[in-house]
């Protein structure tokens, strides 16, 4: 392949695609500002550590997808596969135990090696959030009820469901992990290579498989939410009475999990069927142990992601550019032309000013602009210190006096 083109999974955006991510991005910043969560943005590549202790050492993303490199001083280093273990590192190296509870919003660039797909690059973005230090379910229920507003906002609402289960403590994945084992090594006969060698150090990977065989054989196996203590069973109920209080639709879907130890309790996603097999827009859970296991404070935590670039796909419509000012000079000096423009400009308006033509080519530019209106500067009004203001929509035209433009402009903003 050239040199010259975009990297296999990497693509440009252009300006119309920039304008739908920026919408997706902003839309989920204001949101998760009205809920508290401050922006945190953390370095695109991390020591590997970061990743492959919280990640997992057997997960796909470590063992197949990270992009690791050594630098000069010889250090593994990964670029991100995902925000949270990053979000997770900062909060330890950076002492903010003393600061729980604790909102952070992030955004931007993850990278992972896998087989592109629709709406699955290997350059992708990324929004997502973390609330740290609070054990009760009530810090569940902000977190998806600030994702499902974030997607109403988006005007995606009625396109996703929400799905949610229970994960239980460690009490309760313990007698769930030694109920599904005994029912695992029943089909051992019939279990793919990877989800044999899951079943060992990782058996709750199994329920994860793309296997087709190995999905017959989970379509059947034992439930987590008949292996809850009471604990877990209180946990759970206090989350949906809490979303059912604020008013989020959700469905209980008994096969969703999560396969490494530090998840713990609620585990959820916004799913649709708008986008093919790539259904899931907005994911994540409750992970009580990551911290811990990372070596900072026992500090509980929950949050989720959700993928920038599908967002953008199930968006009803363009994201318009914003509408311009053509400022069309008619033989003066090109230095007012200049000068206007700038000042039009300075006072918080999208000027336009075309680099040369007629006035024919300079108001086909305007209406190519798809511009809100045009600023004609003829000889004869500019020496009465006025200029011709035409609203591109009505056709209406009128003299302006120079000295009162930006309030008669005031309309067109």
């Amino acid at each position: 392949m050239s040199a010259l083109q975009p990297v296999r999974g990497t693509h440009d955006l252009l300006p119309e695609e920039t304008r739908r991510h920026r919408f997706v991005e902003e839309t989920a910043r204001k949101t998760a500002e009205l809920y508290g969560f401050g922006e945190i943005e953390t370095p695109i590549f991390e020591f590997t550590e970061v990743f492959s202790r919280t990640l997992g050492e057997t997960s796909d993303v470590v063992t197949k997808e990270m992009y690791t490199f050594q630098d000069r001083s010889g250090d593994s280093l990964t670029l991100r596969p995902e925000g949270t273990a990053g979000v997770a590192r900062a909060f330890i190296s950076g002492g903010l135990a003393q600061q729980v509870p604790l909102k952070l919003f992030y955004r931007g660039p993850m990278f992972r090696h896998e087989r592109p797909q629709k709406g699955r690059l290997r350059q992708f973005h990324q929004v997502g959030v973390e609330l740290l230090g609070v054990e009760s379910p009530q810090a569940d229920v902000e977190v998806i009820a600030l994702g499902a507003h974030i997607l109403d906002a988006l005007g995606l609402g009625d396109k996703v469901t929400l799905e949610l289960n229970s994960l239980g403590d460690s009490e309760s994945r313990a007698a769930y992990r030694e109920a599904l084992v005994e029912y695992l090594r029943g089909h051992l006969d019939v279990l793919s290579e990877e989800s044999r060698n899951r079943l060992e150090r990782n058996p709750l990977r199994v329920l994860d498989s793309k296997d087709e065989n190995d999905r017959k054989v989970v379509a059947d196996a034992p439930l987590l939410g008949d292996y809850l203590n009471d604990a877990s069973r209180r946990f759970f109920d206090g989350l949906r009475e809490g979303l059912d209080a604020v008013g989020v639709a959700f469905s209980v879907n008994p096969r969703l999990v999560r396969g490494l130890d530090y998840y713990c309790h609620t585990a959820f996603e916004f799913t649709t069927t708008a986008l093919g097999s790539q259904g899931t827009v907005l994911a994540g859970g409750r992970y009580d142990g990551l911290i811990g296991q990372m070596g900072g404070p026992q500090t509980p935590g929950i949050g989720w992601a959700a993928g920038v670039e599908r967002l953008a796909m199930l968006l009803a419509a363009e994201v318009p550019a914003p509408r311009p000012l053509a400022v069309i000079p008619m033989g003066q000096d090109v230095a007012q032309a200049l000068a206007l423009t700038q000042r039009l400009r300075r006072a918080g308006f999208v000027a336009d000013l075309g680099y040369s033509g007629n006035m024919g080519k300079r108001m086909k530019r305007a209406n190519k602009l798809t511009a809100r209106a045009a600023i004609i500067l003829g000889e004869e009004e500019w020496s009465r210190n006025a200029v011709t203001l035409r609203d591109l929509d009505s056709g209406e035209q009128e003299e302006v006096q120079l000295d009162g433009l930006e309030d008669r402009l005031a309309r067109f903003r």
